[in-house]
């Protein structure tokens, strides 16, 4: 009886570990990320090769870009859960604050352990479970185009502009990196709000990021957006 008790025991912890595996989100897709499931105006988007030639705007789609401007240099601040999605980490889900500019808080729901915290400067990425804390410069991720002010996209070369039901999608690139990879937004247009961005990096591997139970003009307490070492207390215990 006691093997069969220890042998259950072994099977039980197996599975867990094979279940957090299997929803343990990578820091390159966190990275990256930095929001349905998809229609088919997004699946093609996202399959297909990114192109670097300016895509030509009509006189609609620049009344449209207009109106998508100004929706997002009107948030200020945003709450949402999101649903995230990648080719090599699976899904994951989990809850967002945003304060413009600059500020961002990503928690994923368990079994993630991962935190994402931006705070004007830095983007920390924390993984709890192994203690470990690593962070790199807000401007250099994906997340500061939609945290910096103004929100503008005359510094950036735009690849598509597609309409679908309801939707619009923009793709842009950075005009002096064009091989590091492409953002794609997807918008409701009438009225317009913001509802998915997908990343392709350079690997051309694709996340994508869907945001629901959105709330705007919330108050949020600063300290989200603050980091703060929970490891400090370990390791002032194990000093000699």
């Amino acid at each position: 009886m006691k093997r069969v008790e220890i042998v259950g025991d072994r099977l039980c912890r197996d599975r867990v570990s094979t279940y957090v595996q299997r929803h343990r989100v990578s820091r390159r897709v966190v990275i990256a990320s930095l929001l349905p499931p998809a229609t088919m105006l997004q699946a093609a988007l996202s399959s297909a090769a990114v192109p670097s030639a300016p895509a030509v705007l009509t006189p609609l789609d620049t009344e449209d870009l207009q109106r998508i401007t100004a929706y997002l240099n009107g948030i200020h601040t945003m709450t949402a859960r999101f649903r995230q999605s990648s080719s090599s980490s699976g899904t994951a889900t989990g809850g967002l604050w945003m304060a413009r500019p600059g500020r961002m808080r990503f928690e994923y729901d368990p079994p993630s352990p991962i935190l994402l915290i931006a705070d004007r400067f830095y983007v920390y990425y924390v993984d709890k479970q192994l203690a470990e804390m690593s962070k790199v410069g807000l401007k250099s991720t994906p997340a500061w185009f939609l945290l910096r002010d103004p929100i503008t996209f005359d510094d950036l070369v735009i690849t598509r502009f597609e309409r679908g039901a309801n939707a619009l999608a923009i793709t842009v690139i950075e005009p002096t990196e064009p091989d590091n990879g492409s953002l794609t937004m997807v918008f409701n247009s009438k009225p317009v709000a913001l509802r998915q961005w997908m990343i392709v990096d350079q690997q051309r591997k694709t996340t994508t990021v869907s945001i629901f139970d959105s709330q705007f003009g919330v108050a949020l307490d600063p300290e989200l957006f603050v980091y703060h070492d929970p490891f400090a207390a370990g390791r002032r215990q194990y000093q000699p």
